[in-house]
């Protein structure tokens, strides 16, 4: 199957990756910045490139932004990043949580994944993030 590009920036933590999807101000890049200052590896910024691989679901960054990711009224950073990792939680920054949420499941390229809503620029998201790939991921 071929490559899918989704507009969703990805983070490794330690050896998952977590899409963070959303449109642009939807707080991507921010919750990235916040994941890897707590250790979490950039893979890549605004665009994220997947394909299936042996039932794993892979993301790589477009080469054309490996390595880079924008930092809002600062500008472009590059900063050490993974070449790829497995994806293990999609979270969607757009659609605002439910207070006791349902969990589901997303297909990208033929394998479901855990899916939730989060709310990125809440002080406490990344520390949900990190939760929720604990309880789903």
């Amino acid at each position: 199957m071929s490559e899918t590009l989704l507009h969703a920036s990805c983070v490794a933590i330690g050896d998952r990756g977590v899409l963070l999807a959303g449109a642009s101000g939807s707080g991507k890049s921010d919750l990235a910045l916040r994941l890897m200052d707590r250790g979490a590896t950039l893979v890549s910024d605004d665009y994220t490139a997947l394909a299936p691989r042996d039932g794993r679901l892979i993301a790589t960054p477009p080469p054309r932004i490996a390595g880079s990711i924008e930092m809002r009224g600062v500008g472009i950073l590059t900063v050490p990043h993974r070449a790829e990792v497995e994806v293990r939680l999609i979270l969607d920054l757009e659609t605002l949580p439910e207070r006791l949420p349902v969990f589901d499941r997303r297909v990208i390229a033929g394998i479901a994944l855990p899916f939730a809503a989060l709310s990125a620029l809440e002080p406490s998201a990344p520390l949900k993030v990190e939760q929720l790939l604990e309880r789903f991921g």
